[in-house]
């Protein structure tokens, strides 16, 4: 719990020449955002599922058990990382070896692969269970009151999907002769190659920068393929009801294969688009939300000391002159990428772990909860076997729940434009207090954060009172005038509201 410790006051000045706010009324000058975005979105928190490492079992039927306590911790979207059949050729069984460079044939049964190495799209992960224990899972989730979004992969397949001999023409192709772009791995993997060249392609021919050497690059200058993904993605809504779908390295599909994608998919059911992208034009017609990746790196920057809290304002200035009006950013501390390859929130933010985490909750637009950060789970997740959470005592868990009830109370923190304009409070560039202010009608929101590991004074000097406000994690309500001042204790943070 966090308390008011003082006041001793340092005049701070809300001005509105300094303010870095959501111009939510300069939309003249940005484009609209076409997409509609569904009423259910509007207060939504989302909660990414590794079903794999959520429980011992890992299956749809085990997670399905746990549905009533997401439920009851607010959440309201479920991401599912992808439940396909994952392909075994050239499989990984880490970042740098191949499940047949393996010697043990034993020791080989333990490494699962790659989720985003799909074999077929068609089906569900045996593993996982049956397309009638997904359907059942997709079924509780709707009658609880929640919606579910698959995790789907289309920028490449496994190297044993179908397509790589019946439809090679789906593929990325390279001259005969032509070397593969890492002739590093040419050397170290000659078999791997060998492979490669009989099939006259290559993966990544683009991307030089990933270690993608499990799966196969797809053409999307092939017009059979994409209708081959259009019907794809229209099945699991008709058969199975989803509600959407997070589509993994949008940025690396053109943009004009998710724009000609989306009208169907809403003739079907309307549905809610993610991409794992941070691309302002894929709001124009396709996706009603990104992730908010620079600001996440922002976050671990600060942690670091490597940028001050203003570096969040110069964000949203930079937002509100590119994304187009009404976008959805989605904010995180963490999720499967970052715990598994670049540390547990604790690891990557430290003390400030909880700071971050409201501040992803208050700041525009959507949270993401990463499975396992309500029980303070501390440990990068294997990638490629099994390797479950162990969910202890749940002790974030209150702490989750009091953002969550927060946000769908107050009509500040609703998403898009329809929540409260982010009104920052004119600091320092070399700050270290990040405090905004959020309202929309009657609500009114008023968070402060001492992103630094030393204790800081801190005062208010207001244009206006907000009158009598209660600190969310408090016990006592606070009466907001000009001039009130506090003694913040490193990493703390205090959230007002009306």
């Amino acid at each position: 719990m966090k308390k008011l410790t003082g006041f001793i006051i340092i005049a701070v000045i809300i001005s509105t020449c300094f303010i870095a706010s959501r111009c939510r009324n300069a939309v003249e000058i940005r484009e609209e955002h076409e997409v509609k975005h569904l009423e259910w979105t509007r207060n939504a928190v989302i909660y990414e599922v590794n079903i794999r490492q959520y429980s011992p079992e890992g299956t749809f039927k085990a997670f399905e058990e746990d549905l009533p306590r997401l439920k009851e911790l607010g959440i309201d979207i479920i991401w599912l990382m992808p439940i396909f059949p994952i392909g075994e050729v050239h499989r990984k069984a880490d970042q740098s070896l191949l499940i047949e460079e393996v010697e043990d044939p034993l020791e080989r049964v333990k490494y699962l692969g790659s989720y985003y190495s799909t074999k077929d799209y068609l089906s569900v992960n045996p593993e996982f269970g049956t397309s009638e224990d997904f359907k059942s899972l997709v079924d509780e989730i709707h009658k609880l009151g929640m919606y579910i979004i698959l995790d789907i992969a289309v920028n490449h397949t496994a190297w044993d999907h179908e397509w790589i001999e019946s439809h090679p023409e789906y593929y990325t192709r390279i001259e005969p002769g032509t070397k593969p772009w890492n002739e590093e791995w040419m050397h170290e993997h000659p078999e791997y190659f060998e492979h490669l060249e009989n099939l006259n392609m290559t993966y990544p021919i683009h991307h030089e920068e990933t270690d993608w050497w499990d799966v196969a690059d797809l053409n999307f200058d092939n017009k059979d393929l994409r209708n081959e993904f259009k019907q794809i993605f229209k099945y699991w809504i008709s058969e199975f009801d989803i509600d959407g779908y997070r589509c993994d390295a949008a940025a690396w599909v053109p943009a004009d294969f998710w724009d000609e994608i989306r009208a169907p998919l809403d003739s079907v059911k309307p549905v809610f688009m993610l991409a794992e992208a941070d691309i302002p034009e894929h709001h124009k017609k396709a996706f009603n939300m990104s992730y908010d990746w620079k600001l996440h790196h922002i976050f671990n920057d600060i942690a670091k000391k490597e940028k001050s809290a203003y570096s969040i304002a110069e964000h949203f200035q930079w937002v509100d002159t590119v994304y187009p009006h009404d976008s959805y950013l989605m904010q995180f501390t963490s999720n499967h990428d970052e715990n598994s390859w670049n540390g547990t929130e604790f690891e990557r933010m430290g003390d400030g772990a909880k700071a971050f985490a409201v501040l992803a909750a208050t700041l525009p637009d959507m949270m993401l909860i990463y499975n396992g950060q309500e029980s303070a789970f501390n440990r990068r997740l294997k990638f490629f076997e099994k390797d479950s959470i162990t969910w202890g005592d749940y002790s974030y868990s209150s702490f989750y729940k009091s953002l969550i009830s927060l946000k769908k109370r107050n009509k500040a923190l609703r998403n898009g434009a329809e929540g409260g304009k982010l009104e920052v409070v004119s600091t320092p560039a070399d700050s270290s207090i990040f405090a905004f202010v959020r309202m929309k009608e009657d609500d009114r929101l008023l968070v402060i954060c001492n992103l630094s590991d030393e204790i800081q004074n801190y005062s208010l000097t207001l244009d206006e009172d907000l009158g009598t406000l209660q600190e969310l994690f408090s016990d006592s309500p606070i009466i907001l005038t000009s001039g009130f001042g506090l003694t913040l204790s490193p990493w703390q943070y205090l959230v007002f509201e009306n």
